[in-house]
C-alpha cells in the first residue's frame, strides 16, 4: 500500500526531528565533555567566561539577523521580566560552572549522576511549586532515587554535591523558564548578555595579571565554546518541536549515560560498589518513572481517540 505524499512528508519530518534530538543529546553527553577535557590547564571560571562571551557573539548575530533587536527588547519587557532573567542567569551560571568544574576535576561520574537525578527533581519541583500530585509509581520512583543518593552519602561520608547542584540548578532553571514562557534562544542570549560586563572585566583583569593568553590551539578551542553551547540547543529545539514529550524524555538519558561511560571507560574515574548501588537505584527509579509516563501517555491517547 503506497503512502500519500503528506504521510511521507510527515515521516520525513519526524525522522529529521528524531535525528536532531539524538544529535543534541550526543553533543551534550559525549562531545561537550571531551571538548572541555581538551581545555585541561585552563580554569573552570575562565572557560565559563569564554563560553558566555562567544555564545553572545554567535547567538546574538543569529538573533539579530533572524528576528531583529526588537525581539530581544520584547522578550525582556519590563523590570519584573528582567528580574526573572536575573534569576535564570544565576541558575544557568551555577549549572555551567559546576559542570565544567566537575569535568576539569575528574568528577564526570558524579556529574552523570546529577543528570540522571534531574528528571526526578523536576517531578518534585512540580509537586512543590505547581501543585502537581504524584501517583504511587511516581512516588516510589522518587523514594528509590533518594535511597540511591543516601547510599552514596553513607558510603563516602559526604554529600554528592556536584550531582545535587547540577540536578537542582537545572531543574529550577527549567521550572522558572516554563512558568515565564521564555523563548529558548532569545532567553539564552539575554542571560549571557547580562553576564557580559562581568565577563569582560574578568577577562581584562586576567590579561592585566599576565595570566591570560594561550597558544593558537587553546585560543581556538575557547572560541568554539560558543558553537558548543548553541548548536546542541538548536538541535534540541528542532527535535522538541516535532517529537512527543515521552520520546524526548527517554532520549535525554543519552546525556548522563554518555558522561558515565566517558568517565569510567575513557578517563579512568573510579566506579565503586557504592556508585553501583546508587546508580542501580537511580536506574530502577527511572524505569519505574518512564514506564508510568508511557502508560499515562498511552491511556491519554486512547481516551482522546475514543472521544
Amino acid at each position: 500500500m503506497a503512502h500519500s505524499p503528506s504521510a511521507t512528508a510527515a515521516e520525513t519530518t519526524t525522522t529529521g526531528a528524531f535525528t536532531a534530538a539524538v544529535a543534541s543529546f550526543l553533543l551534550w553527553g559525549l562531545v561537550n565533555p571531551i571538548y572541555f577535557k581538551l581545555l585541561n590547564g585552563i580554569g573552570a571560571v575562565e572557560i565559563v567566561a569564554h563560553r558566555i562571551l562567544w555564545t553572545v557573539v554567535l547567538v546574538g548575530a543569529a538573533v539579530l539577523v533572524l528576528k531583529g533587536p526588537a525581539a530581544v527588547v520584547a522578550a525582556v519587557g519590563g523590570w519584573k521580566r528582567l528580574g526573572i532573567f536575573v534569576v535564570t542567569t544565576l541558575l544557568v551560571t551555577a549549572n555551567w560552572t559546576t559542570f565544567i568544574w566537575a569535568i576539569v576535576n575528574n568528577r564526570l561520574v558524579e556529574s552523570s549522576l546529577g543528570y540522571y537525578i534531574n528528571p526526578l527533581v523536576s517531578v518534585l519541583l512540580g509537586v512543590v511549586f505547581l501543585g502537581e500530585r504524584l501517583n504511587r509509581r511516581q512516588g516510589a520512583a522518587v523514594a528509590i532515587a533518594a535511597l540511591g543518593v543516601a547510599s552514596l552519602v553513607v558510603s563516602h561520608g559526604s554529600v554528592p554535591w556536584v550531582a545535587l547542584v547540577l540536578a537542582s540548578s537545572f531543574g529550577v532553571y527549567a521550572l522558572v523558564r516554563k512558568k515565564a514562557a521564555i523563548d529558548p534562544v532569545i532567553g539564552l542570549l539575554v542571560e549571557t548578555l547580562l553576564l557580559i560586563p562581568a565577563v569582560l572585566v574578568y577577562l581584562l583583569w586576567l590579561g592585566s595579571q599576565g595570566s591570560f593568553g594561550h597558544d593558537v590551539g587553546g585560543s581556538l578551542l575557547l572560541v568554539l565554546a560558543g558553537p558548543m553551547t548553541a548548536v546542541p540547543l538548536v538541535l534540541f529545539m528542532v527535535g522538541a518541536a516535532k517529537l512527543k514529550l515521552t520520546t524526548m524524555g527517554l532520549l535525554q538519558y543519552i546525556v548522563p549515560t554518555g558522561q558515565l561511560l566517558l568517565g569510567v571507560l575513557v578517563y579512568g574515574e573510579a566506579f565503586t560498589a557504592a556508585h553501583g548501588i546508587a546508580f542501580a537505584c537511580i536506574w530502577v527509579a527511572l524505569l519505574v518513572f518512564s514506564a508510568d509516563a508511557f502508560t499515562t501517555h498511552r491511556a491519554a491517547r486512547a481516551a482522546a481517540a475514543a472521544e
